[in-house]
């Protein structure tokens, strides 16, 4: 069950940094409940622990309204405030305070501009920030932090940026009129396109990185032999390193018995 949960998050997490624009390392905004149960469960430190559940570095942020509603909530609550105010302080789009689920409502907005991953334990937040593009949710329960999988408002509206971004802009429609070509040609020429890239007929449109070959012969390999000396021919040619060449070997005939007794007979 655990090796199917750490995929399920690991899809999740490739789905936002893929089609969202998320980027390392991640940002995390914490909102009190959250910040509450983890001291309360001793599930310290959060950093790490987050930072392991998204398999990269993150970095923790919360606002002043949290902190001021932490005060306000009691001296059970003072270990949570003194772990809130250890984090990165994000600057709040209104400037009087205002209560902990309308801040982060500002902050986040309507599509998540800052890429903030949302951390809650309260199920109403929750389920708010579901109906909202491009917000990722972390939650703990009990001794364990999870983050949700994208809901189906969320991959829907991923699915119709995508079909925008496949169609032409107003402006570009207006490039081509004045061109004279109609909509519906430049359309057929997309359709046949991209039954061409299926088929392998045309080339798709990737980036294609050359090898660094070698532009000429290295110019070590280019210089001419030296012509060896005189000198040193010679001694090469002779072992010992005489240049007398007058010098030959005396090799001695072997000669067998039998001719060894007929010349001392005719003798």
């Amino acid at each position: 069950m655990r090796i199917k949960k750490r995929k399920r998050q690991n899809r999740a997490v490739k789905f936002y940094t893929a089609c969202c624009g998320f980027r390392k390392p991640f940002r995390v905004f914490c909102c009190g409940t959250f910040v509450h149960h983890l001291v309360d469960n001793h599930i310290t430190p959060a950093d790490q622990v987050i930072s392991e559940l998204l398999g990269s570095p993150v970095k923790l942020f919360t606002t002043r309204c949290i902190i001021e509603e932490l005060k306000r909530l009691g001296p059970s609550y003072t270990e949570a405030l003194e772990a809130a105010r250890s984090l990165i302080t994000a600057r709040c789009p209104h400037e009087e305070l205002k209560g902990g689920d309308a801040c982060i409502a500002d902050i986040i907005g309507k599509t998540n501009a800052e890429h903030f991953f949302l951390a809650t334990t309260d199920y109403g937040l929750r389920e708010k920030f579901r109906e909202i593009p491009n917000t990722p949710i972390i939650y703990a329960s009990r001794n364990a932090v999870l983050l949700e999988s994208p809901s189906p408002f969320q991959r829907s509206y991923i699915k119709k940026l995508e079909e925008e971004r496949s169609h032409m802009s107003s402006l570009e429609l207006k490039i081509l009129a004045n061109k004279g070509i109609s909509k519906e040609e430049t359309e057929d020429e997309q359709t046949v396109r991209r039954k061409n890239v299926h088929k392998g007929l045309e080339m798709k449109d990737k980036v294609q990185f050359k090898r660094n070959r070698a532009k000429g012969p290295n110019p070590l390999s280019c210089l001419k032999k030296k012509k060896p000396d005189n000198a040193d021919t010679q001694q090469k040619k002779d072992g010992n390193g005489n240049s007398d060449s007058s010098k030959k070997r005396n090799r001695k005939r072997k000669r067998s018995k039998t001719n060894q007794k007929k010349e001392a007979s005719e003798n």
